[in-house]
């Protein structure tokens, strides 16, 4: 099972595995009626009743998720489920954006909508944390001059203004992760894109990145195209890839042989 595509119901594929196998899982389900995966849907609930179970203590579960507009309202499906994976017993550790650099022509009445959620849920408290730290600080070099509000609502100088720590070049990054979105900026592809709703695999990458280590196990139960499981590949991770349409099973595996054997040319070939 380590390190295959599957095709198969992710629940019952779950079902084979012990408790507390998974490292990370990263992953998308069907948004509501906004997309046609093959005429496929999933029952949410006993899905993530098995991610609980197969997860390690402190292991995360990343769910990208966003909703259908029907009969002129959001449907509120991604609250529900976030909500539902804190009743079986998941800490929502971190509400995150996903916005995209492009969007769907909107209704008249409504703002255009250009993001989803990423739901970042543990088991408990995360056992790995790299935060990543890209965002280039304006007054790096100078010492950090903040402030914390007490509950009397004074204000007392933070511990970085305390000891006089200078202010790095980078800082760690917000929860609002922007990528480019479309062919050529979701990934280079081409056969890829017979899958109807791939997420960027710079956004898989950078969820692996944050809350996993090499030789971690990383699960995506509705794989699809394989991003999270190329991706996977890519950092040193350990992966299972579940889907239960034959068609984009092969499109995954195909990715995955094909960026192995990427890495298998000598150097300078590519």
């Amino acid at each position: 099972m380590l390190n295959s595509i599957i095709c198969g119901n992710c629940i019952d594929i779950m079902r084979q595995m012990p408790d507390g196998y998974i490292d990370l899982t990263v992953t998308s389900p069907p948004y509501d009626n906004l997309r046609d995966y093959e005429g496929y849907d999933f029952d949410f609930r006993t899905v993530a009743k098995e991610l609980y179970r197969v997860t390690k203590g402190g292991g995360v579960v990343v769910w990208v998720v966003g909703d259908a507009t029907i009969n002129g309202s959001e449907t509120g499906t991604s609250f529900r489920q976030a909500l539902y994976f804190k009743d079986i017993g998941f800490n929502l550790h971190d509400t995150m954006i996903y916005k995209k650099d492009a969007c769907p022509y909107p209704e008249t009445n409504r703002y255009y909508q250009s993001f989803d959620y990423m739901f970042v849920l543990s088991k408990g408290k995360p056992k790995t944390t790299n935060l990543i730290r890209d965002k280039l600080n304006k007054t790096y070099g100078s010492r950090v001059a903040s402030t914390d509000r007490q509950s009397d609502g004074s204000l007392v100088p933070s511990s970085g203004a305390k000891t006089r720590r200078t202010i790095k070049r980078y800082g760690v990054r917000t929860n609002i992760w922007c990528y480019g979105i479309g062919k050529g900026k979701t990934t280079t592809d081409e056969y890829a894109y017979k899958h109807p709703a791939m997420f960027p695999e710079q956004l898989a990458e950078d969820h692996i990145v944050s809350w996993s280590n090499p030789g971690d196990i990383v699960l995506d139960p509705m794989c699809g195209s394989g991003t999270t499981c190329k991706m996977a590949v890519k950092n040193e991770r350990n992966y299972i890839g579940i889907d239960i349409s034959e068609e984009y099973v092969e499109i995954a595996r195909r990715r995955i042989a094909d960026y192995t054997a990427q890495l298998r040319l000598p150097f300078g070939v590519l």
